[in-house]
């Protein structure tokens, strides 16, 4: 199985069908995973809660790679990740990045930024448009 294949299986098997059984098949025990969280460092057993947490919000999820380039044993891929919202059944669509090292057929580390705020936008979590007007210097208050 190549590199590319391997992560599809891990997109697949874990976000899609949310077999969380199959973490620790394609994940080293001791894979960190860096980025997606960025105030910390995700291990295999964290991300359990995070998947069950997005299945929460998403239905229907699909997860492909439009851009991938292979380097040894290191993978970079572009993302797209298409889904329904749980609550409307609306679309949604949101790209994030990913490098992504393994070692012995498994996933050893990772690497990603995904776009949360685009995510959270489509999901009505966040006012349309927040990042531009974020970089306004405009705050974000709730009341």
């Amino acid at each position: 199985m190549t590199n590319t294949e391997l992560l599809q299986r891990w997109f697949d098997e874990v976000w899609v069908n949310g077999n969380l059984d199959a973490i620790e098949n394609i994940l080293k025990p001791d894979t960190i995973s860096t980025g997606l969280v960025p105030s910390f460092g995700l291990r295999p057993n964290d991300l359990c809660a995070l998947v069950a947490a997005v299945r929460g919000l998403l239905n229907d999820i699909k997860v492909t790679f439009s851009h991938t380039m292979e380097h040894d044993d290191w993978l970079a891929v572009r993302t797209v990740v298409t889904a329904e919202r749980a609550d409307t059944g609306e679309p949604i669509e949101v790209t994030g990045q990913l490098f992504v090292r393994f070692q012995d057929q498994r996933i050893a580390e990772t690497h990603s930024q995904f776009g949360f705020f685009s995510l959270f936008e489509q999901l009505g979590q966040l006012p349309p448009d927040v990042l531009p007007i974020c970089l306004t210097g405009q705050t974000l208050r709730w009341a």
